[in-house]
């Protein structure tokens, strides 16, 4: 701005510096925060993560070593006492154990009977007569009637015994398959659960890897904020001043000046 002379202009400025009081401790502070951003970074050297303990893994090799009965699960056939040779299979024993004795009885019992009757008929005198014969005849049509009688109930018991052992068998297998199928089932669900523990273990473990990669990757644009922040809110005063700058003509008038007085020197003028 003009001052009222001729030739001659004012200029306004303003400039700002450290409070006298706070320059000490400013410039300490920037000195050690400069030297603390230029240390290198240091990572951590330990574990990130937990990881598996010992009785995870003692668990998980021996699920791991579980014999899954793969090709044995599934849905259980039961078979049928009248399937060909089924009956016969379990019947064989009980008509031998059930039948003999009793045969080898009603034998005994005849045998007796037909001696006692022609000890009679001896006593009698008609023994070898025609009434013997009828007597033995008798007797034989008797114990065969008796064997049949034993034959058929005997094969009925055995029949219905044998069918009991049959359906007692079969609710076994039926059993044992159920139990097969069950811990075919358990095992393939505690193996899922398992490893999806050590999935979620690995998980961590990889995140944490990622993390720490973070870290020391933005380690330097972390430095260089942290610098930045050192010059924030610093203690600042302003001071004003006023400078007079030539106008054109008194740059004029110097410059005629310098040129008079270099000519006067060299003898010129």
């Amino acid at each position: 701005m003009s001052n009222g002379s001729v030739g001659t202009t004012q200029q306004a400025m303003e400039e700002s510096s450290l409070s006298s009081w706070a320059g000490p401790y400013v410039t300490e502070m920037l000195g050690r925060g400069q030297a603390a951003a230029a240390m290198p970074y240091q990572a951590y050297q330990g574990p990130l993560t937990a990881g598996q303990s010992g009785l995870q893994q003692q668990a998980y090799q021996g699920l791991g070593a579980l014999n899954v009965p793969l090709t044995q699960m599934g849905a259980y056939t039961p078979g049928t006492f009248t399937d060909s040779g089924v009956a016969q299979a379990y019947m064989s024993p009980y008509v031998q154990m059930s039948l003999e004795p009793q045969i080898a009885e009603a034998r005994r019992q005849a045998e007796i009977s037909r001696v006692q009757q022609a000890g009679r008929l001896g006593r009698a005198g008609a023994y070898g007569g025609s009434r013997q014969a009828i007597m033995e005849s008798e007797g034989e049509r008797n114990l065969l009637r008796n064997l049949a009688d034993i034959y058929g109930t005997g094969m009925q018991q055995a029949y219905t015994a044998g069918m009991g052992q049959f359906n007692t068998e079969e609710q076994r297998r039926q059993a044992a398959q159920d139990a097969v199928n069950r811990f075919g089932l358990e095992a393939l669900a505690a193996q899922r659960t398992a490893g999806a523990e050590q999935r979620a273990i690995e998980g961590e473990g990889i995140a944490a890897d990622y993390k720490q990669f973070l870290e020391e990757r933005d380690y330097p644009y972390r430095q260089a904020t942290y610098m930045q922040s050192l010059l924030s809110g610093l203690p600042l005063e302003t001071q004003s001043y006023t400078i007079d700058q030539p106008s054109g003509l008194q740059r004029l008038a110097g410059a005629y000046g310098d040129i008079e007085s270099f000519l006067e020197e060299y003898g010129i003028i």
